[in-house]
């Protein structure tokens, strides 16, 4: 079967557009990447794509796809696991066998794995990115979330000292897939070059949150994922909306 030719348009740097280059990554899958740039206003081209004009988009032997999750989706489903010659499951998707019912339950928890980290935890770290919040504060609020709302989903992460994926998948799931670029922000402005994040933040997830902290370094260490990242892009951009958002409370409660 020949490969499909799929476009990929795209800003590497979106969170959202990451997702399709996870994805399109672990899949081994080739494709052209058209980069678009979403600080300016789109062009008719690109609107005659999507109308919408987000990224990512995906052109797929012609057929477009839109929406990060849809896509992420649709690849996963396009290219499902398949078993090999000795009943195991080979590295060939990102998902369980699409036509059994451990599949369709494995689909569901991820369904509402990936709706609690992006209505839950996305929020507090965007609220505290463009508020400017302090480390104790964005500390204590980032970890009560995910202990709260994550952890207990994580059960299956790990086995006899194994340590999995989500639902104790060997390879990555499409809950890795869709959750991938957020940790990567978690765990890029931890760092000490750009302390958007207190370095405390590890240290107190470790404590109350040890499956996701384990979890979530196992996940940003992956080449799948780690592979769009341009960390030092990432961490000085947010930096820099953090910092700002710093001074404009500080001035506010100097007037």
């Amino acid at each position: 079967m020949a490969s499909p030719q799929i476009i990929l348009y795209t800003n590497p740097n979106c969170p959202w557009a990451q997702r399709a280059h996870i994805a399109l990554k672990e899949l081994g899958l080739p494709y052209e990447e058209v980069f678009i740039d979403v600080e300016k206003p789109r062009e008719d081209w690109h609107l005659a794509i999507n109308p919408k004009g987000q990224v990512p988009t995906l052109s797929y032997d012609g057929t477009i796809i839109t929406e990060s999750g849809i896509v992420a989706q649709f690849l996963a489903d396009a290219h499902p696991v398949t078993e090999t010659g000795t009943g195991t499951v080979s590295k060939a998707g990102l998902l369980l066998p699409l036509n059994s019912l451990d599949g369709a339950i494995q689909r569901a928890r991820i369904a509402y794995f990936v709706d609690a980290c992006v209505s839950k935890v996305y929020p507090v770290l965007v609220g505290i990115i463009m508020n400017g919040e302090s480390h104790n504060t964005s500390t204590e609020r980032l970890v009560d979330v995910i202990e709260k709302d994550i952890e207990p989903l994580l059960a299956l992460t790990s086995d006899e000292g194994r340590e999995r994926f989500f639902g104790g998948s060997e390879s990555l799931t499409l809950a890795e897939v869709l959750v991938g670029p957020f940790l990567l922000w978690i765990f890029t402005l931890v760092k000490t070059e750009y302390g958007v994040l207190s370095g405390d933040l590890v240290s107190a997830l470790q404590i109350r949150a040890p499956r996701f902290e384990s979890w979530g370094a196992r996940v940003v260490a992956h080449e799948s994922v780690r592979h769009v990242l341009d960390e030092e892009w990432v961490g000085k951009s947010l930096k820099g909306r953090w910092e700002g958002a710093v001074a404009k409370r500080k001035s506010k409660v100097e007037e």
